[in-house]
């Protein structure tokens, strides 16, 4: 059974340095969130101001134009485009007696609901604990500001200072279980490098179609719907390419503008993946009209995570549904594909191998005809591209591509041609 949709009403505040566009679209994608979410949007209410209003983010005015729409549409929510400080939510939530969210806390819920693996659960927790420990309140801190006098005597501090207490001793908790998941993790790593297997990481915008590009490719069963974060855990399976080499695939969470800080540092290690790539396919959605700003917004993310220097190719996906306006980044080599269209996979798939060739060394060789378990190996685990019995000399002419480090690499050097 369906849960209800809650009703909300979201609110923004445009800032001289941010233009119409972006503040439109910054709208839409928060209502975006909202629908993922499980909401709907009733109304959305704006303003422009040259700052933030210390107290209650949007003006006075604006505030009793938000209370009057309040008891008039009786929302669940009331959600804020960015992040309000603690004092900002309190005065709130009391003018308008009704919960009040903002981005942060609505992309933290998200990132809640769909967290699947211990990993993904855990850093979504670490996250949500960092976001409220400055945040809570209540009658502790009003009574740790009056020190004492009628009606401030009782545990209330110490029950605040308890919760506190509690959450950090949590949050460490978390740090040391993360730090467990991450070695497990980079031991895993450490021998898919060993075995020198190519890997390729899936990265881009959030529902720029990654999953339903690495089902298609992969034949996996990765969660995939038009919405925003639909996943969060990285996932890896075998790709099969057109000459028959096997590289690993790996879906990345999708990358959005304003993440909040906390869910960056908690992620990191779920996008550490993107570092260990030997090549980078970078998903845009053509149909999106702000697909400029979202390949900015990760090509920013990738520069944080210092993976800028591992080779990259852009797929433009949705071409189906492109917009008019569309004109390719000159950045990197594309290519325009649907996941809808068989052939534009299978093309895909020939544009990573080309790709991918560019990234390994190249291999000319004859082999012995009794060689037979390094003609094997040869077709496993390196790309071949020719292969031909020459009768006179009884040997077999090789010529393909394979990781610069593969420990074939030594092997082959005797038997160049």
């Amino acid at each position: 059974m369906q849960k209800k949709q809650e009703r909300v009403i979201i609110v923004g505040c445009q800032l001289p340095h941010v233009d119409d566009e972006r503040f439109s679209y910054s709208l839409e994608e928060l209502a975006s969130l909202v629908h993922t979410a499980n909401g709907e949007v009733v109304i959305s209410l704006t303003q422009k101001r040259d700052t933030i209003h210390p107290a209650t983010y949007i003006g006075k005015g604006k505030v009793e134009e938000l209370v009057r729409l309040v008891e008039q549409l009786e929302p669940d929510v009331v959600i804020f485009n960015d992040e309000l400080s603690p004092s900002q939510n309190r005065n709130l939530t009391k003018l308008l007696h009704v919960r009040v969210i903002d981005r942060t806390q609505l992309i933290l819920d998200i990132f809640a609901s769909r967290a699947r693996s211990r990993e993904g659960k855990l850093q979504v927790e670490l996250a949500q604990l960092q976001y409220i420990l400055p945040r809570l309140s209540g009658q502790g801190v009003e009574l740790s500001r009056l020190g004492g006098g009628i009606g401030t005597r009782g545990p209330g501090e110490t029950k605040l200072e308890t919760d506190r207490r509690h959450i950090r001793g949590r949050i460490d908790e978390i740090k040391a279980q993360l730090k467990a998941v991450v070695e497990h993790r980079g031991r895993y790593r450490q021998r898919r490098k060993r075995n020198a297997v190519f890997q390729i990481a899936l990265v881009g915008y959030t529902n720029a179609g990654k999953s339903t590009l690495f089902n298609r490719l992969t034949n996996a069963d990765a969660f995939e719907e038009n919405l925003l974060f639909a996943t969060l855990d990285p996932l890896t399976r075998k790709l099969v390419l057109p000459s028959g080499y096997t590289t690993l695939l790996t879906d990345t969470v999708g990358f959005i503008q304003d993440l909040p800080t906390t869910l960056v540092a908690a992620f990191r290690s779920t996008l550490e993946e993107v570092k260990e790539a030997d090549l980078i396919l970078h998903i845009v959605d053509s149909s999106n009209p702000d697909y400029i700003q979202h390949e900015q917004t990760v090509y920013r993310l990738l520069e944080e995570l210092e993976a800028t220097n591992i080779p990259m190719a852009t797929v433009y996906n949705k071409r189906d549904i492109v917009l008019p306006s569309f004109v390719p980044s000159p950045k990197t080599d594309y290519m325009l594909v649907s996941a809808f269209y068989e052939q534009d996979v299978q093309n895909l798939r020939n544009f990573i191998e080309e790709k991918m060739t560019e990234a390994m060394e190249r291999y000319d060789v004859a082999i012995p005809a009794f060689a037979g378990k390094l003609l094997a190996q040869l077709k496993a685990e390196t790309i071949v591209r020719h292969i031909h019995f020459n009768e006179q000399s009884g040997m077999y002419e090789c010529s393909g591509y394979l990781l610069p480090e593969h420990p074939l690499l030594l092997q082959l050097r005797t038997y160049s041609k």
